[in-house]
């Protein structure tokens, strides 16, 4: 079988590496099919894809899609070239179409949706590797992660699939959490470093802290090997013990899902977590010396004015501007235990109207506050204006220091501000 699969343009200068189709592509190789990756990005143009589509005979045309309005988007127009210019099948994946494959095989007219992580695979190191040879890895490995430098080269591994927790809007429809062994990832990493030049490994698991012993683990496996990591993590397993090994191994930047800093807005989200524990473990990893992602969503069931206030107040105290931060509204994506409560009060019909009303994860799709939109928009606007303003403040002073210091001091080390 002769297989085209499609990484599709995200809207950035470097998009994520796509490891759902390098996963598929390893599959499909060790069944004896013939895959070829066609990278569609912004430096290629729709008219570049269809010469490429006319130029060849494929069986099959593999996408994969993350849920949003803009892969719902870049999906559907896919899918139009791909039925405009050849005869190939088109294969759906990924968390976009797994909620509803009967609904975009009908809308993309796709001979098949594959419904990923809902499809379990209990032992993931009989998976085969991903066909990274197939990918242009020097593109990828350009992604800037917190505390990158301009020479270092970032790439994903994925060291375990799923989550033990049912967070209300979480749409990722995973039994479970199923782990790679330590070996198999080290395997994995030492291949990117050997044969890419990899630096830099983002930990792709949507949790890696999954309990107080995985990153410990994790952490004795990765310091021998001398290079920066970052990973997903959970604040109640952020002990200072467990987050000194972290630092020790390389850790530079753990991204944790706060979520709300509101008690009573945690308990109806069944985010399984308390304030007291967000304040221990965001201190204890400042502490540590590791930059904390710190995620706040908005708009969930309980929000109000003064819950967002607080997150702001929050995120004015501990974020260390690794990255800029804002607060986006919450979604009900299809697949979500808050999708399912939309649709039982009445405020989405079903997954088309869903997507009728999505068209920005910036804005709100379904309203759950006693607020009005334009209100909800209002004051969203303004907290966001504020942490904004903080972030680019916190620049200004790091490039006041820098000049300082290359004036004063005579700092050699300084490359130039058009450099940074």
């Amino acid at each position: 079988m002769r297989v085209l699969l499609i990484p599709y343009d995200n809207g950035m200068l470097v998009n994520y590496p796509p490891l759902n189709l390098a996963y598929v592509a390893g599959a499909l190789i060790e069944e004896g099919d013939d895959v070829e990756v066609y990278q569609h990005d912004i430096y290629h143009s729709e008219d570049n894809l269809r010469q490429h589509l006319q130029g060849d005979d494929y069986d099959v045309a593999g996408l994969g899609a993350c849920a949003g309005y803009y892969q719902y988007q870049q999906i559907q127009r896919l899918c139009e070239i791909i039925h405009s210019e050849c005869d190939a099948q088109i294969w759906l994946g990924g968390h976009l179409v797994t909620p509803a494959p009967d609904y975009f095989r009908e809308r993309f007219k796709a001979s098949w949706v594959c419904q990923g992580e809902y499809d379990y695979t209990e032992d993931l190191d009989s998976l085969p590797f991903p066909a990274w040879d197939l990918f242009n890895i020097d593109y990828y490995a350009l992604m800037r992660l917190p505390h990158a430098d301009n020479s270092d080269r970032c790439f994903p591994v994925l060291g375990g699939r799923g989550c033990p927790f049912k967070c209300t809007f979480c749409y990722r429809m995973e039994k479970g959490y199923r782990a790679h062994s330590i070996e198999h990832i080290l395997q994995e990493v030492s291949v990117l470093i050997e044969d890419y030049h990899i630096n830099y490994i983002d930990f792709a698991d949507e949790l890696l802290m999954i309990n107080p012993d995985r990153p410990v683990q994790i952490a004795e496996a990765m310091k021998p090997l001398g290079i920066k990591w970052d990973c997903n993590g959970r604040l109640n397993y952020a002990k200072p013990e467990i987050l000194k090994k972290m630092k020790e191994s390389g850790c530079v930047f753990i991204n944790y899902g706060i979520e709300s800093v509101d008690d009573e807005v945690l308990e109806l989200m069944n985010k399984k977590l308390r304030y007291d524990q967000i304040i221990a473990g965001v201190e204890a990893t400042l502490e540590a010396g590791i930059s904390p992602g710190l995620n706040i969503i908005w708009g969930n069931l309980g929000d109000t004015k003064d819950t967002l206030w607080q997150s702001v107040k929050f995120l004015l105290k501990y974020d260390d501007h690794a990255q800029l931060r804002t607060i986006r509204p919450v979604t009900p994506y299809p697949g979500s235990p808050l999708y399912d409560y939309a649709i039982e009060k009445g405020l989405l019909k079903d997954i088309g109207d869903f997507y009728e009303k999505h068209k920005n994860s910036d804005l709100l799709t379904v309203n759950f506050t006693g607020l009005s939109d334009e209100e909800f928009h209002r004051e969203l606007w303004w907290a966001n204006h504020l942490l904004v303003d903080a972030y680019y403040e916190n620049k200004l002073d790091n490039a006041d220091n820098a000049m300082e210091h290359l004036y004063s001091l005579g700092d050699t080390n300084f490359r130039g501000f058009r450099q940074t």
